[in-house]
């Protein structure tokens, strides 16, 4: 679980989610977000040690899950395929539920988030899988 590959897949996921999530999210669809929006409950400014904490958290996680998954298989389409789970779980699972569990999003907005997520996991599972790809073993 903190193996070299773990730990360093770990932080340059945590840096990329940080960073690829402002630029998504922060930057790029805040005006699309805004029109989808039913109630606006986010923080201004947002608390970006608690979102980077999170990043790191969730980086650690997904790496250590990856580590598993992949069983030694470490390739740019393992990492893809493995981010499209995620990315599916987070982005239609759990979004859906809070499509019909509450009022923060109308149905299209939730949609576009589930895109962009399936996406930003892709990404991500991408990174995670290139690193254990250049610190294993069997290099």
């Amino acid at each position: 679980m903190f193996s070299k590959s773990n730990l360093l897949a770990t932080l340059v996921a945590a840096v990329t989610m940080f960073l690829l999530g402002y630029l998504i999210w922060g930057v790029a669809t805040v005006d699309l977000f805004e029109g989808h929006s039913l109630n606006n409950v986010m923080k201004d400014p947002p608390d970006f040690v608690f979102i980077l904490l999170a990043n790191i958290i969730g980086a650690f996680a997904l790496s250590t899950i990856y580590g598993k998954w992949a069983r030694g298989h470490h390739s740019a389409k393992e990492g893809a395929e493995f981010g499209l789970w995620i990315g599916i779980f987070v982005g239609l699972s759990v979004f859906l539920i809070m499509y019909g569990t509450s009022e923060l999003m109308d149905l299209t907005g939730h949609l576009i988030e589930a895109v962009l997520d399936i996406i930003y996991y892709v990404i991500i599972g991408v990174v995670i899988a290139l690193i254990y790809k250049s610190t294993s073993k069997a290099n």
